[in-house]
């Protein structure tokens, strides 16, 4: 996928679902490619959802689930300056931001939520669950 098309979007959490597709072919390819994200999104918080939304699916891959797999990593090719940077700012402010997602998943009607904390321009901290 190096020479892949980039794209500057995630794919909706709610398109990643259980749908009625054939079985991908090839669900080793499937695993050790999402294993190897779960390790990405320590640096990348911003794919840490989808991520997650996917890895529900690793005991049965479908093709559907394999595009949403391959739609993340058109992700990153096209966002490879983003991630956590440090900087050194002169700021002292805590900021915080929050959201969620009230039974927004059709599949088992639970909800997510999240945050994250600023110190300066700096992410300090975050969560995501559901």
């Amino acid at each position: 996928m190096t020479s892949c098309k980039p794209v500057d979007t995630l794919i909706f959490t709610s398109k990643v679902t259980i749908l009625p597709d054939p079985l991908f072919s090839n669900s080793t390819q499937f695993r050790q490619i999402v294993g190897a994200l779960q390790y990405l999104f320590f640096t990348r918080p911003d794919i840490c959802l989808v991520v997650n939304r996917v890895c529900q699916f690793m005991h049965a891959p479908t093709d559907s689930h394999w595009g949403a797999v391959k739609r993340i990593l058109r992700y990153l090719r096209g966002t490879t300056t983003y991630g956590l940077h440090i900087t050194c700012s002169s700021s002292f402010a805590l900021h915080g931001f929050i959201d969620a997602d009230w039974a927004g998943i059709t599949d088992d009607h639970k909800s997510m939520g999240g945050y994250l904390a600023f110190f300066g321009q700096t992410l300090v901290s975050w969560k995501s669950r559901k």
